[in-house]
């Protein structure tokens, strides 16, 4: 069988498979299960076309993968035929672990388990499938291999991960100002004493890189709309998961059901295989089919926000620089209580506050971003440069919301 394929991508064109192994990890069904996961999860309420998955976006990283070390070769960077196809292998399956809706359900779901630990345990579980070949890739994955670089590419303020979802989500929303320019800056790369660093005269083109990524979190992933139909999606996995457990009956399929159940923690899925089993049968489709089957549950509150879904009804979403005080949150809740005849407790299930974090560039980061200067010295991109903006990009900035019924207003 000819395993040497190329498919047709609609922003980077003609992307090629290189070797038979990765080949088979594409094809297992492990990886085949990421059609079944959208890249941005509710986004999509927000900007129509935002329906691209988590398999369009790991074969891109793969290509700008390919292109990364073919730059580094052509520099005089020593990269075995083994090294190269485990630097693949490691960011094709870097997203293999994402569940349902990518980030919206890891803690409505799951108690704290990281996407990046899940995937790490779906590699080693593939390691044993195909005898031991992924042994270098997890060790590039992991931060353990003896040439970091391999690891920075993977994973990284400035990876291939990003870069493709930079470029990726912004072809896919039509938000063209999120384009970071991912053709220079692999052309720019380098490596020194095995670190991954960038010529001197990229340093506009890492700025317009963060720039980039500042502007896609506050009109993309942050976009208050999408908080919003996301904190609902959340809310109703947690409203169903507790009804679950005590007691009441929540229609969902059995993988489902098997984590609405139960609560399930990283060491739990490192005791039991069968858990990780049962996860990687968790898609959209699972959550989409309960929420059609939630929205006609006797359970007001879950019944409400499984119909307000379906129908793009979304919570009103407030945005303010500070906290929101407890008088004003008492005041909506109180309101939601009267509107829906609801006891306080429920009430407030209804009312949804969090805080929204923004930051590019973290300066102090033990991996930052580093320029090879002319004089041959590494240094840290934000005193590369002669321009403010990197320093400020480097500042967290946080927004606080509220979410509630409109119905109540």
């Amino acid at each position: 069988m000819n395993k040497k394929k190329i498919f047709n991508d609609p922003v980077y064109g003609f992307v090629t498979i290189p070797t038979e192994l990765l080949f088979d990890l594409i094809e297992h069904p492990y990886f085949q299960r990421l059609r079944r996961i959208q890249q941005l999860g509710l986004t999509g309420f927000v900007y129509p076309g935002a329906l691209h998955t988590r398999f369009h976006h790991a074969l891109g990283a793969m290509h700008l993968m390919q292109l990364a070390l073919r730059t580094l070769k052509d520099k005089g960077v020593a990269i075995s035929a083994a090294e190269g196809e485990a630097a693949l292998a490691a960011i094709l399956l870097h997203d293999v672990g994402h569940g349902p809706l990518s980030h919206a359900l890891e803690t409505a779901i799951f108690q704290d388990v990281p996407h990046e630990q899940l995937s790490l345990f779906l590699m080693r579980r593939l390691n044993e499938t195909f005898g031991g070949r992924l042994t270098l890739a997890i060790e590039i994955f992991e931060g353990t291999y003896a040439r970091p670089f391999f690891h920075q590419l993977v994973s990284s303020q400035l990876d291939m991960d990003r870069l493709d979802y930079l470029n990726r989500d912004s072809f896919y929303t039509g938000v063209e100002e999120g384009r970071p320019g991912a053709d220079r800056l692999i052309k720019m790369l380098r490596v020194v004493d095995e670190q991954l660093v960038l010529e001197e005269k990229a340093v506009y083109s890492v700025e317009n890189f963060l720039v980039s990524r500042r502007l896609m979190y506050w009109q993309v992933y942050l976009h208050k709309t999408v908080t919003s139909a996301e904190q609902m999606v959340i809310r109703a996995v947690q409203r169903a998961r507790d009804l679950t457990r005590q007691g009441v009956h929540v229609p969902a399929n059995s993988c489902l059901g098997f984590f609405l159940g139960r609560a399930v923690a990283l060491a739990d899925f490192a005791a039991d295989p069968k858990i990780l089993s049962r996860f990687v049968e968790l898609d959209d489709y699972d959550i989409w089919s309960a929420v059609k089957g939630w929205a006609s549950h006797s359970d007001v509150v879950l019944s409400y926000l499984a119909k307000s879904l379906l129908n793009r009804n979304l919570l009103k979403i407030v945005i303010a620089p500070a906290p929101f005080d407890d008088d004003f949150k008492l005041g909506i809740q109180e309101l939601i209580a009267e509107h829906f005849q609801l006891p306080p407790a429920e009430a407030a299930l209804l009312m949804i506050a969090g805080r929204l974090s923004n930051s590019a560039y973290d300066a102090r980061s033990q991996e930052p971003i580093n320029i090879l200067t002319k004089k041959g010295e590494v240094v840290n991109v934000m005193d590369a440069s002669d321009l403010p903006n990197i320093r400020a990009l480097s500042q967290r900035v946080d927004k606080f919301y509220i979410c509630y019924p409109k119905e109540i207003i």
